[in-house]
């Protein structure tokens, strides 16, 4: 078992340094010509793409191997989901590439994947047995597929993404380039919390304060990043550690907290240093990279990502979930917090096709509500999971 959790980390590993590759092949693939060079891809679009489905490979080894080792599916944890996630975003990506040809597509997805599966990595990734609610084959099933919807679901964010900051005017300063531009800082803010989690983790840092929890009796509580905000009634039992500047009361979680506050720290920091060096806003940095991709077929792409993801979706996280949810727990709902958000997905992006097909909101504004569409998605990996108790928090 020990030997097989070796590889598969060694797999993942290699995934992940065979995508950072793949996005600079992509970068290099981009031509002054155009993007959408259907079948006639340059070298480096080629190669791009061949490394880019070798890391897919490794990770998808990964996740052979890990199932060998754990005996189950390994998606019954943040690590194991998030890590499943960011490889069904490359899946998708795969997918679609070899629809549309779009280099630049590339140049954006993998840095987004490789984001998701680093977050993945903050995460306790020791094998352990299923608990017993977990012990069904519906766990393959139902999260499988789920997270499969998700990943196609976040190619529409991703062309999304990469209309807007072609098609929004950054010369000047005005309510569209203001949100597009909160959007780039949430996605600095995530790369600024791994680069803090990783170096803490790096120095195995840790300090363990006894407290009073909510139902008013000791605990202990680790922290692997120093304290700002300490527990309710916390007392520092780890020598030369930093001690918290505030100490919350008993209905907050501290440690969670400080998590947040540490990552938009962070995030404040790293943007600021990027504004300071490029004096541009980080959307218009990115925009040289998109000028000349056609906003047609991002917008295709966007729409064509919800017409196959939405369906997937809909099968794993609410069909497949209400039948487990019966067998496990003899209802087929029950406003778990967890099934609320799956719900207010599935309503959004059905509200997008209506929208989409009826309305006619396409371009500029279909490419707001795919931005929107994905941040519900992270809400409710991010949000539900680690804040909003529920059945669901076992994960």
């Amino acid at each position: 078992m020990s030997e097989l959790a070796g590889i598969s980390s060694a797999l993942l590993y290699a995934a992940f340094i065979l995508y950072l590759v793949g996005t600079f092949l992509f970068g290099g693939s981009i031509r002054q010509k155009g993007l959408r060079d259907g079948d006639q891809l340059n070298r480096w679009g080629k190669l791009a793409i061949t490394v880019t489905i070798i890391g897919f490979i490794a990770q998808l080894g990964y996740f052979i191997t890990r199932w060998a080792a754990a005996g189950h599916a390994p998606v019954s944890n943040l690590f194991e989901f998030t890590t499943f996630f960011g490889m069904m975003v490359i899946g998708a990506f795969i997918l679609i590439f070899f629809i549309y040809k779009t280099a630049v597509l590339g140049l954006f997805a993998l840095p987004i994947a490789i984001i998701i599966i680093a977050y993945a990595s903050m995460f306790p990734r020791e094998i352990s047995p299923l608990i017993p609610a977990l012990q069904s084959d519906w766990l393959h099933i139902h999260v499988t597929t789920a997270a499969a919807g998700q990943g196609i679901l976040a190619i529409s964010f991703i062309a999304g993404i990469i209309y807007l900051v072609k098609n929004i005017d950054q010369s000047i300063s005005t309510k569209k380039t203001k949100w597009l531009e909160a959007v780039m800082f949430l996605i600095v803010s995530v790369v600024g919390f791994i680069l803090i989690t990783t170096g803490f983790a790096l120095s195995d840092y840790k300090a363990e304060f006894e407290y009073v929890n909510k139902e008013d009796a000791a605990a202990v509580q680790e922290f692997n990043v120093p304290a700002l905000v300490g527990p309710n009634e916390g007392v520092l039992i780890t020598d030369g550690k930093m001690n918290p500047i505030v100490e919350m009361p008993a209905f907050i979680n501290a440690k969670k907290l400080n998590t947040v506050l540490w990552s938009l720290g962070a995030g404040v920091i790293l943007y600021v240093l990027i504004r300071l060096i490029t004096r541009k806003r980080v959307a218009a940095l990115l925009q040289p990279l998109v000028r000349n991709v056609s906003s047609d077929l991002l917008d295709e792409i966007s729409y064509r990502s919800v017409l196959i993801g939405f369906p997937v979706f809909t099968l794993g996280a609410l069909i497949f979930a209400m039948i487990w949810a019966q067998i496990a727990w003899t209802r087929f709902w029950g406003w778990d917090p967890k099934e609320v958000w799956a719900l207010i997905t599935f309503l959004f992006y059905a509200a997008f096709l209506h929208l989409r097909l009826s309305k006619g909101w396409h371009g500029e504004r279909s490419a707001w509500l795919a931005v929107i569409g994905f941040g519900i998605i992270m809400f409710n990996l991010v949000a539900v999971n680690l804040v909003i108790a529920g059945l669901h928090s076992y994960a």
